[in-house]
């Protein structure tokens, strides 16, 4: 389920939304950094999540933090965060439902950091939509069974602890949109969630005639339990080493 096979070339035609929030992301951390002279500076400070400027009426700010970044690895880890998790949802969900659940998450967590935080907090990052793509997963994987196999689960649950954990180690990182939006992805997993299947939205797998019989079945399912765990295990470790770079550079 999170095992990318595809060549860089089939992943853009098939993970289009993806695709291109992570064009966004790159786009704009470039112009921003590169050319703070051609807009890039006004780009960022209108852009930026602002409280106080969100309660002075600027409420397009609870959307576009969502696509600018604090930092090169911020950025990294927010789009290699989406890559990975996102395309099996993608490809479940189908592009217009995904988008939907991923800039509605993203704008209720932001909601949530400006009703309960700071009235002068300032924020920017995808994390919140990200975390909201987290939520619908631990619906699936609490709820929804039928959506998600056993060793993706264990995959989903290992990185949600290693998440939910990281989020409390930094003073840095906006908490209520981390929570907020894993608990507004969760909550909205039975509606986005309506109707779909394992296999993509309204659709069916189309299955050969019959079932065939597989003597070596028992240790195929031995050996990806195990390749499972190992990669789960390796995410979890990436995730943890640029969670901690984006700090350091």
């Amino acid at each position: 389920m999170f095992i990318r096979t595809e060549s860089f070339g089939e992943f853009v035609r098939t993970y289009k939304v993806i695709t291109g929030l992570v064009a966004i992301h790159i786009i704009l951390h470039l112009w921003v950094s590169l050319f703070p002279a051609l807009w890039g500076q006004e780009i960022r400070l209108l852009g930026m999540g602002s409280n106080l400027h969100i309660a002075m009426g600027e409420y397009w700010r609870l959307i576009t933090p969502i696509f600018l970044h604090a930092g090169l690895m911020h950025m990294l880890f927010n789009s290699f965060s989406l890559v990975l998790f996102g395309p099996a949802l993608e490809q479940m969900l189908g592009p217009v439902r995904f988008i939907i659940a991923y800039l509605a998450t993203g704008i209720l967590a932001n909601i949530a950091t400006f009703i309960l935080g700071s009235p002068m907090m300032i924020h920017v990052g995808a994390s919140g939509a990200i975390f909201g793509l987290f939520g619908v997963y631990l619906y699936m994987v609490l709820m929804r069974k039928d959506l998600i196999d056993q060793g993706s689960s264990q995959v989903i649950t290992t990185i949600l602890i290693i998440a939910v954990v990281m989020t409390f180690v930094n003073p840095r990182v906006n908490i209520l949109a981390h929570l907020f939006g894993l608990i507004a992805g969760a909550g909205l997993g039975p509606l986005i969630l309506y109707g779909v299947s394992r296999y993509g939205r309204y659709r069916r797998p189309s299955s050969p005639d019959g079932l065939a019989f597989d003597p070596n079945r028992w240790q195929k399912k031995a050996r990806n339990k195990q390749r499972l765990k190992t990669i789960s295990l390796l995410v979890g470790a990436i995730l943890v080493i640029l969670f901690f770079a984006q700090y350091f550079m």
